[in-house]
């Protein structure tokens, strides 16, 4: 891909992924063609939900009806219906709400669209309550779902639905359409794309956030000086307070404006106290917030965990004499002597638990504790 032309709507916010395109362009356009359910697979930050909102306004607007498309873009029509969780995974309360509405029939469009993003966050009960939908939908309903692959589904799931493979821009793409973007300089632009390894968003961040090029910074030249449990323990400390101001500042702002919002529509004036009579629904809004920085933070443990990741590959790399293609760069002379002082089976060592620490928090284990662990492996060698 050489330039960021936009296509016309619905798919000017499409990017990088002409296969997928041309599929599903000529799915809307040919009945013959449209499956009845959808699985839009790719690697974290490729365009998944951007091309099946895409791919939801073709099939609902009626061709040429940019207004019904924009509608759709913009979540607000009736003939759609999106599941987006905020949470760690999405309830099985949830999809059957989805699953009850996969029932009616449009009511303005051509189709009936089902949307469910991060469609691997659904454990087995939940996704059994969407199978018999899948499998038997009316006439005019078409399931969408979303996940970094087909791996995170069932097969059960993965048997009823066509899948499409998203490819992975690279770099130099990732960084022009940056440019593009934001306007930001272009080694900026670049640096922010290689250090995303390619993941859109993520890159768009980092080229327009000093704070979070500089949280990132830190944290791996942390790691990089960890030589003992003391030290080890602080680092671990430091990147939780590092992940949770970096969650904070992604959904303080947010938080604030559905707060307001809320004692806005239930009559209640800025600064004045809460009535007892409304305080239930603000408490139902601060839970659903909690969740909401609970996955945030998780996501940002997990984006930590990518990072060193790539810090301990370049090292990797270094050593077996592949020094070419470091994402890194900038950490080249620390990770040259890194990689002169240990051993490549070490170095290997250090990434099998990076692997089980990201298990770990999954699975709910203590940030701190989880960190910890790593960290000492860092600075031994050995798994505690």
């Amino acid at each position: 891909m050489t330039d960021v032309a936009p296509s016309p709507l619905p798919w000017s916010d499409v990017w990088g992924q002409d296969d997928a395109l041309t599929q599903l362009q000529a799915a809307a356009s040919d009945p013959a063609q449209l499956a009845h359910a959808w699985l839009i697979t790719g690697p974290a930050g490729s365009g998944r939900s951007t091309l099946a909102a895409a791919f939801a306004a073709a099939l609902i607007a009626e061709p040429g009806d940019e207004a019904a498309m924009r509608q759709v873009l913009a979540g607000t029509h009736p003939d759609l219906t999106t599941l987006r969780t905020e949470g760690v995974i999405i309830t099985i309360k949830d999809a059957r709400a989805l699953v009850e509405r996969s029932y009616f029939s449009p009511s303005l469009g051509r189709y009936r669209v089902m949307l469910m993003e991060d469609a691997d966050r659904m454990v087995e009960r939940t996704s059994n309550v969407l199978l018999k939908a899948l499998e038997e939908p009316p006439e005019r309903t078409v399931w969408i779902l979303c996940a970094p692959s087909e791996a995170d589904l069932l097969p059960t799931i993965r048997s009823r639905v066509r899948t499409l493979r998203l490819r992975e821009p690279d770099v130099a793409d990732v960084a022009r359409l940056i440019v593009a973007r934001t306007g930001v300089d272009a080694a900026v632009a670049e640096q922010s794309a290689r250090l995303a390894q390619r993941h859109i968003g993520m890159a768009v961040r980092l080229a327009t956030d000093a704070d979070a090029r500089a949280r990132r910074e830190e944290t791996l030249r942390g790691v990089l000086a960890v030589r003992g449990v003391g030290t080890a323990v602080e680092t671990a400390a430091r990147i939780v307070q590092l992940a949770t101001e970096d969650a904070k500042a992604l959904t303080a702002e947010r938080d604030e404006a559905e707060r307001e919002a809320l004692l806005r529509t239930l009559g209640v004036a800025p600064g004045a106290a809460v009535p007892p009579a409304v305080r239930g629904q603000l408490n139902a809004l601060e839970d659903d917030q909690k969740r909401r920085a609970t996955r945030s933070l998780r996501d940002g443990l997990d984006r930590v965990l990518t990072d060193l990741e790539s810090m301990f590959r370049d090292t990797l790399m270094i050593q077996f004499g592949q020094s070419g293609d470091l994402i890194n760069r900038e950490l080249a002379p620390d990770l040259e002597g890194l990689a002169a002082a240990w051993t490549p089976e070490r170095t290997l060592t250090v990434l099998d638990r990076i692997s089980a620490t990201r298990t770990n928090l999954e699975g709910n284990a203590a940030p701190a504790l989880a960190l910890e662990s790593l960290l000492i492996t860092v600075a031994s060698g050995r798994t505690p």
